[in-house]
């Protein structure tokens, strides 16, 4: 079995690399892969959940096994970490286990990238960003290799994880500056909410027309980080309609609404943002295939 320690593929991950890799995942997810039901489970502390999600596709199957322990920051630690066991196919076996930690999150702010690469603005620059979590500061970072930002606008409740935040950005010349809510998305062309949130973070009313918002912490049941009024305005788009109707952001979106699969939009099947004033709203719920795609380039670069 091949064994990829976490220290060894931290440093093999990069925003380039987990971009492609997410790119050819969601397209394949639009195209026919398996990918089976989510499990979430807990440990003995039931705010330490976990999820495991798997599928198959081309010569690819297996599963990644994502953790959320929340006490992690009083450690020094992460709260999220990962790892993504892909099966021999030939006998069963595991065949290869990648320790994903790091790498998760530059998958996770690919999917982010991805969609607003295809669906935001071309002239996209100010970005309202909730949360300022370890996952914030990935998704900002990813978004900014895809559109031109000239302000970012960061919205959290805790001040001094905000100013941490902000400062780590600016030392990287990313223009960033803590913003209350309202404000915030009434000047953002691209909205992304990056929390553990049960309820809305801002008011659907506050989004002017032209604006892509992605939500990427909706991934359980109770979940919710968008006004569902928002859907109502917007064209909807997320990485796999049946999964973000169970445990996405749009488990709160009406019966009979139309999803899009991102994928279906990169292919060239569906249509993405046709005019310059549509609403454009992304639910990253999380698939288990862009885990198997950027384990694969994972494996590919350790061997090189």
């Amino acid at each position: 079995m091949k064994y990829v320690p976490e220290e060894v593929s931290a440093k093999l991950a990069s925003h380039e690399m987990a971009y492609d890799a997410v790119k050819a995942a969601l397209i394949a997810a639009s195209q026919g892969a398996a990918v089976f039901p989510v499990v979430l489970g807990h440990g003995s502390d039931p705010s330490n959940t976990y999820a495991v999600k798997s599928s198959a596709v081309g010569d690819l199957a297996g599963l990644k096994v994502g953790s959320y322990w929340p006490g992690n920051d009083a450690q020094g630690m992460p709260r999220h970490n990962s790892i993504i066991m892909l099966f021999d196919q030939s006998c069963g076996r595991i065949g290869a286990a990648v320790e994903a930690g790091r790498l998760n999150a530059y998958r996770t702010a690919a999917a982010d990238a991805v969609a607003a690469d295809a669906l935001a603005r071309p002239d996209a620059g100010t970005l309202a960003v909730f949360g300022a979590g370890h996952q914030a500061e990935f998704e900002v970072r990813a978004l900014a290799r895809i559109r031109d930002l000239n302000r970012v606008l960061v919205v959290t409740r805790n001040a001094a994880k905000g100013e941490a935040f902000v400062a780590a950005l600016q030392d990287d010349g990313i223009p960033a500056e803590l913003a209350e809510a309202e404000p915030a998305c009434r000047s953002a062309d691209i909205i992304v909410a990056v929390t553990p949130s049960t309820a809305p973070l801002f008011d659907a009313g506050w989004v002017r027309p032209g604006t892509h918002v992605a939500s990427m912490g909706s991934d359980s049941t109770g979940k919710q980080e968008l006004p569902a009024a928002l859907f109502d305005r917007a064209k909807l788009f997320c990485d796999l309609p049946a999964q973000s109707r169970i445990i996405g952001e749009f488990q709160h979106a009406k019966e009979g609404m139309e999803l899009t699969a991102i994928g279906a939009v990169l292919a060239g099947k569906a249509a993405g943002r046709e005019n310059a004033e549509e609403i454009t709203v992304f639910d990253s719920s999380g698939l288990s295939v862009q885990d198997l795609f950027v384990a694969r380039a994972v494996l590919e670069l350790a061997e090189t």
